[in-house]
């Protein structure tokens, strides 16, 4: 039976996944992540889980040797942060290429420089293009719900795709929160034993990841992303299998307190709690305004957000990345091309905040909703903003 205890979340997504009967971690430690996969060498040296841990050199390595467990049939875990997940870059378009199921965790940090070991959103969203499916977490039980709902996902035989499961570094991965872990045999009535659709095999030996000529490259491409696209209803399916059996719910788009809202901020990641009791205040003051977040990043489900969004007249979209020298942060723009074209969409408004771990408080709420509110009543959109910035106007684009 599932026990509901305190734990650091870092433990407890380490004991889901073991719980998960993975067969091969391979990692390399990098803060925020490292108690991950330190407490899952743990239970490999004391005998507690019956799998392989892979010691490598460096995160490239970690996420090659991920490809070779994954090839040859194995349920492969691993996890890392920022720059460990920058120099894994070349290797995860292969992992997805090669429809190689694995499932890695990412404690999001900021990418250096300056050096920053703290959270911000720029190691994921530098890693969109990868092929990957990704999913969010905002706190510890739902980062250690999804651990085996990402394992049935990559599985899945209409899938066969590797998943990121993303939460924020520190804020999330190094808080101690009360969890409600299910146990090793919860989790097997859920996650069937693996049973991959292709593996190597030298009695029946075939190629994987030959040369791509001009002549196949497209269309290897365009499977691809058929594949990533035909997942959305497998996943669909299975957290709705989840929450039937554990009564805790997860959809592709989640909204809070939207009902009647001029507004909507968009944003994801553990600021949404926060948000969310900023929100709480603003309606018992009578104030429209409610959240929107993406749970599901890729493959991006439009549609569930056009409906968590319809009626809105302003979005303020919180961004915790941006694009130098482009047009600002990667979840406005997803936005706007889902939007474009709909008849009464929204106006949008950008902003940047929680870079490289600064705090946002309330009062930034305030102050963004003031910039929203503006825009309601008739003001023009203004450019996209960097918040938070000292001295305020350096922050204007």
């Amino acid at each position: 039976m599932s026990v509901r205890r305190g734990v650091e979340v870092s433990i407890a997504v380490a004991e889901a996944a073991g719980f998960c009967d993975v067969d091969v971690v391979a990692a390399y430690p990098i803060t925020p992540q490292t108690h991950i996969v330190e407490h899952l060498a743990s239970l490999v040296a004391d005998g507690h889980l019956d799998a392989e841990f892979v010691p490598v050199e460096s995160e490239h390595a970690a996420m090659s040797a991920c490809c070779g467990s994954a090839a040859a049939g194995a349920r492969t875990f691993t996890a890392t942060s920022s720059q460990g997940l920058a120099l894994m870059h070349e290797v995860l378009f292969i992992a997805a290429a090669l429809r190689l199921p694995m499932v890695m965790v990412v404690a999001n940090r900021a990418l250096s420089g300056p050096i920053n070991i703290w959270n911000d959103h720029s190691d994921i969203m530098t890693e969109r293009d990868v092929g990957w499916i990704a999913l969010f977490a905002e706190n510890g039980q739902e980062a250690t719900d999804l651990v085996p709902i990402c394992h049935r996902i990559s599985e899945d035989p209409r899938v066969q795709l590797p998943v990121m499961l993303n939460f924020d570094g520190f804020i999330v991965s190094h808080m101690i929160e009360p969890i409600e872990q299910l146990s090793k045999e919860e989790i097997k009535t859920f996650l069937p034993d693996f049973a991959p659709v292709q593996r190597l095999d030298i009695d029946n030996p075939f190629t994987m990841g030959p040369v791509g000529m001009p002549n196949v490259y497209t269309e290897a491409k365009m499977a691809g992303e058929h594949a990533i696209r035909a997942s959305y209803e497998p996943i669909v399916e299975i957290f709705k299998d989840f929450g039937d059996k554990f009564g805790r719910y997860y959809n592709p788009v989640e909204s809070y307190r939207t009902d009647g809202a001029d507004i909507i901020f968009v944003m994801m990641g553990a600021i949404t709690e926060t948000a969310m009791t900023w929100v709480d205040a603003q309606r018992d003051a009578g104030t429209k305004v409610g959240i929107v977040r993406f749970r599901l990043w890729r493959p991006l489900p439009a549609d569930d957000f056009k409906k968590a969004v319809a009626g809105a007249k302003v979005l303020a979209i919180l961004d915790r990345h941006f694009s130098p020298g482009g047009p600002g942060g990667p979840v406005a723009q997803e936005v706007k091309y889902t939007l474009y074209g709909t008849d009464n969409a929204p106006k949008i408004v950008e902003v940047v905040v929680g870079l490289g771990g600064r705090d946002v408080f309330p009062e930034d709420f305030d102050d963004i909703y003031k910039r929203a509110e503006a825009v309601l009543n008739g003001a023009p959109v203004p450019p996209f903003e960097l918040t938070q910035v000292r001295g305020g106007h350096y922050g204007k684009i």
